[in-house]
């Protein structure tokens, strides 16, 4: 019995299915699964019954020739050959063509579920909870071995190393996993140190992501009075707990980044902001310091002793110009009064006896006519340089000369 090669084993088995016409140019129906677009274009899914399932590829040159957008839980009729990879050692279904055969029994119950709780308004987008800015704390519900939590934790503390995250680890797939997801929400809702709460799990296929499409879990994400994120398997797949949960992430690290705020982020904005702050405040002080100092001006101008200075400064203004009047007015009079002295010298009998005339008193009065002179008392006449006792021995009315 001649000995082989595990890559000579795998080579025999694919050239005696690549010979045998039964499993050439097959048409295989069945519910898609898993399915996956890679980046070279090619199409890689399962195909299943009740029973049973198969690994299938479709490669870039056949897949552009198909007319609609396969989904996991679609009905599909293939047509193709079977093969064996033969690196692997596994067999599969090189599918050459696709056609839709009506929708899978998993679809088709979400879709009705999807109805149900739609029309009830679970998933209205006015009862959807924003998250906390700074949360306390973050829940997470997950399988506590796979690769979310570590990977959640990972963005999570890189973005803010001092956040608190609590698990509640659960089954995140077959028998009972959405009833354990559905109890690990309403304790995670009662925890006062948590804000926030994660519900996830890694990609799979429909099948595996199955309990996350239950009206139980639905209803409990919707019952919570904490915020929801919904991280479920990849940013292509859709459950019904991302249409009720109060935010979808399209995986589960981008959940953790849109939960946990950057401290080093947040600091630098704080930072600024109390720049910013305090240049308003500084500005605000300098603004009200000058309104103050005016109005500590405008009370000077109008305080009692400022008002008694500027009347005292008034008064004695006006009392100068008082006095300069009067000085001017006293300059002018004098001058006036000189005037009159003078005429009233010139006319009176001082300057009457200077040119040579003679005043003639009696009993202390002035003799002005023979009416006034009494002849049988003496009488004194006034010359310019003495005066003369005299007596009258005769006296003419009249101005006749005297003989």
């Amino acid at each position: 019995m001649p000995t082989l090669t595990v890559e000579e084993l795998n080579e025999y088995v694919r050239k005696s299915l690549a010979g045998d016409p039964m499993l050439r140019g097959l048409r295989l129906k069945g519910e898609l699964s898993n399915f996956k677009r890679h980046v070279s274009g090619h199409w890689y899914f399962t195909l299943k019954d009740s029973q049973s399932a198969v690994n299938c590829v479709m490669f870039r040159s056949a897949a552009i020739g198909v007319t609609f957008s396969p989904t996991d839980g679609q009905r599909v009729v293939l047509r193709g050959s079977v093969g064996l990879y033969v690196k692997t050692g596994s067999y599969q279904f090189y599918a050459e063509g696709m056609e839709q055969d009506g929708m899978g029994e998993l679809y088709l119950r979400m879709e009705a579920l999807k109805n149900k709780l739609a029309g009830e308004g679970l998933f209205d987008a006015a009862l959807k909870k924003p998250l906390p800015l700074f949360p306390r704390g973050i829940g997470i519900i997950t399988s506590g071995t796979g690769a979310v939590i570590h990977d959640i934790a990972r963005v999570a503390w890189r973005r803010d190393p001092g956040m608190p995250l609590y698990l509640y680890p659960v089954a995140v797939q077959g028998q009972g996993a959405a009833e354990q997801i559905a109890r690990a929400l309403g304790v995670m809702d009662r925890l006062d140190d948590v804000d926030v709460i994660i519900v996830g799990r890694g990609g799979g296929s429909v099948e595996d992501l199955w309990p996350f499409n239950e009206e139980v879990v639905a209803r409990a994400i919707a019952s919570c009075h904490k915020p929801v994120v919904s991280a479920v398997g990849h940013e292509t797949d859709f459950t019904i707990a991302d249409f009720t949960a109060d935010l979808r992430a399209p995986t589960p690290s981008a959940a953790a980044e849109l939960t946990v705020p950057p401290r080093d982020a947040l600091a630098a904005e704080i930072a600024k902001l109390r720049f910013r702050l305090s240049r308003a405040g500084v500005a605000a002080a300098a603004e009200k310091e000058a309104v103050l100092a005016g109005l500590q001006r405008r009370l000077a101008e109008r305080s009692p002793s400022n008002q008694l200075h500027s009347a005292t400064e008034r008064s004695a203004a006006l009392g100068a110009r008082l006095a300069l009047l009067c000085q001017t007015q006293l300059v002018a009079l004098s001058g006036r009064l000189g005037a009159a002295v003078a005429r009233v010298n010139a006319a009176g009998p001082e300057a009457t006896l200077q040119r040579g005339y003679a005043l003639v008193k009696q009993g202390g009065k002035a003799v002005s006519g023979t009416a006034e002179l009494d002849a049988e008392h003496p009488f004194t006449v006034i010359l310019r340089d003495g005066w003369i006792e005299a007596k009258a021995n005769l006296v003419v009315k009249g101005r006749e000369e005297r003989p």
